[in-house]
């Protein structure tokens, strides 16, 4: 049997990459296109969470709904097709750059991490610390585009007598213009420490996942970085999503409050206090039911697009480097 020369060794062996050089564009763009079209098809089922996890039963003037079925009917009877789709523009632009930047500031952290070597299984402890840093620093970007999407989708018709002008919005950049004149770079980042707690969402889903298809991998015989088909990824990915979206979704009910423009609040603890106190822990779960019929098959829908972008825009490459495997952002 021949021997390796030093090149061929050399050239096979794994060339640790810096964090700059590790970034690849076909995670941003892949990462981008799963989120617009997840967003385009479900945005109305985000509309429902949001409004269920501010009813508070407090402000009368605010439309109240008796289960998901009733919420679709009576803001469609009332609001149109128009009205399910309050605030999809920044919900677009939001999920599409919060999936391509957290594909993209994770993919470069784990490149980093295993020094070039795709093989190499991080374990569960700093998968989670490679996806905590990816989600904190996709937050940091991302939460201005958040707060103007979730007063949009707060619009009820009943607002044109009940609001003064400086919050009513006549879409994202009216939004984003008097949310900043009004409130100032501080109004464009209300709910970022809970939206820092939900970096714990992704983390827990991605920790989760990377190890389902690490311990799938090896009862296969194959190496952790193995190709899966389609149908592994989205049961992986679905069972992972669940797990996450169940154990950390109070944060989002704190987050959508504090960036809700009818009540007012002095800060995280102020709305966990008024929860507890008049709605009991269960209302740190409202709007659950259409935010897991939402997640789920949204994931699936991002997951199967990344896969398919991602590995197109690969294979334009001399040398292609594996994805890696789809996390989740800080969004919702």
């Amino acid at each position: 049997m021949s021997e390796r020369t030093p090149a061929q060794a050399q050239k096979s062996a794994p060339v640790r990459r810096s964090l700059l050089s590790s970034l690849r564009y076909e995670h941003l763009l892949a990462g981008m296109a799963g989120g617009v079209a997840s967003t385009l098809i479900l945005h109305p089922l985000d509309l429902i969470k949001i409004r269920f996890a501010v009813d508070d039963g407090v402000i009368r003037s605010r439309p109240h709904y008796n289960g998901m079925l009733n919420a679709f009917g009576t803001i469609f009877s009332s609001e149109g097709v128009r009205g399910l789709y309050r605030g999809v523009t920044p919900n677009v632009w939001g999920a599409g750059s919060a999936w391509g930047l957290y594909f993209l500031f994770y993919g470069s952290i784990k490149s980093y991490m295993q020094e070039g070597d795709s093989r190499r299984d991080l374990g569960a402890p700093r998968h989670m610390l490679a996806a905590s840093q990816a989600g904190i620093a996709t937050l940091a970007l991302t939460n201005p585009i958040w707060v103007v999407k979730t007063r949009l989708c707060l619009q009820y018709s009943s607002d044109a007598a009940s609001l003064p002008e400086s919050k009513k919005y006549g879409g994202m950049i009216d939004a984003f213009r008097k949310t900043y004149r009004h409130e100032g770079v501080r109004g464009l980042y209300k709910g970022f420490i809970p939206g820092v707690w939900g970096v714990s969402h992704g983390a827990l889903q991605f920790m989760v996942y990377e190890e389902l298809k690490s311990v799938y991998n090896r009862r296969r015989g194959k190496t952790i970085d193995a190709k899966l088909s389609t149908l592994e990824y989205l049961q992986f990915a679905a069972l992972s999503k669940l797990f996450a979206a169940c154990v950390t979704y109070p944060y989002q009910v704190v987050r959508a409050r504090l960036q809700d423009h009818h009540v007012e609040y002095a800060g995280s603890m102020d709305v966990i206090r008024r929860v507890l106190r008049e709605e009991g822990w269960r209302g740190f779960y409202k709007g659950l039911a259409p935010n897991l019929t939402r997640v789920v098959p949204a994931t699936a829908i991002t997951f199967v697009v990344y896969e398919t972008v991602s590995g197109a825009l690969q294979r334009r490459r001399p040398e292609p480097t594996p994805a890696p495997a789809p996390p989740s952002p800080t969004d919702e």
